[in-house]
């Protein structure tokens, strides 16, 4: 599995979205994307990539376009 592939995953088993809806999805479009499901989102995509979100970007982290940008800084090619 890629790194985009993990990166879907994350969505699809946090959100419990199929993986051709996870490109438009942003924070609260989804009733499981709330401020619980937005944490088990970053718990999963810290655990996937290895990696510690800095408090910012967790919060920044509003769309899954968004977070592509966000995690191209922690050197995690998508």
């Amino acid at each position: 599995m890629n790194n985009y592939e993990k990166y879907v995953q994350a969505f699809v088993e946090n959100f419990e979205v199929d993986k051709s809806a996870v490109e438009t999805l942003e924070y609260q479009s989804v009733q499981e994307w709330d401020s619980i499901g937005h944490m088990n989102l970053m718990a999963t995509i810290e655990d996937a990539f290895d990696i510690m979100l800095e408090m910012d970007d967790i919060i920044d982290f509003s769309s899954f376009q968004k977070g592509i940008e966000i995690l191209k800084k922690y050197d995690v090619e998508l």
